[in-house]
């Protein structure tokens, strides 16, 4: 009996325990330490970097009436999820993998910015859900058109452009970071 409601408790705690994973900061830049997914062999890519947007929100109700909502917004990088093959990488990779965390936080600041735009409504959860689903969307085109234009990093040129664009992107966002 106790060693079944031991293995349950084992279960419920490891089920609640959150992903590891790392915010978004613009003082806190990756390093090749923070990929620690084991490398695909077969894939001809020197780096992977896995990184989110999470989102949740509370709505504020009385009398049956939505009254209010609170978001939560962030960009988050997943260590366990991203891999390198060290021997191939060096410091031009690891910027453009940065910049690809940099995207999610850039998309993220776009997220809380139609966010805090949208008027109380009661069917608010709904619109949340909605442009939820349209910034993954736009994240997902936008790390792949990184990606193409700058093939893979390996356009040096082009890698020198998307990171300037990026970057100021995210200062015209700057009142949306956290």
């Amino acid at each position: 009996m106790f060693l079944r409601i031991f293995l349950i408790c084992i279960s419920i705690l490891t089920f609640q325990q959150k992903e590891l994973s790392i915010n978004w900061s613009a003082s806190n830049t990756l390093s090749w330490a923070d990929f620690k997914a084991a490398a695909e062999s077969d894939s001809k890519a020197v780096a992977i970097t896995a990184s989110g947007i999470t989102f949740g929100y509370s709505i504020k109700k009385r009398n049956n009436d939505i009254v209010g909502f609170n978001t939560k917004i962030e960009a988050h990088f997943y260590p366990n999820k991203s891999w390198v093959k060290i021997k191939q990488a060096d410091n031009h990779i690891l910027a453009h993998e940065q910049f690809h965390f940099n995207i999610t936080e850039l998309f993220a600041r776009k997220f809380r910015q139609r966010v805090a735009q949208l008027q109380v409504s009661q069917d608010v959860n709904v619109v949340l859900d909605k442009i939820h689903q349209e910034i993954n969307q736009e994240l997902a085109n936008f790390q792949e058109l990184y990606d193409t234009e700058t093939d893979f990093s390996r356009n040096y040129e082009l890698q020198s452009h998307w990171q300037n664009h990026i970057e100021i992107e995210l200062a015209k966002l700057d009142k949306y970071k956290l």
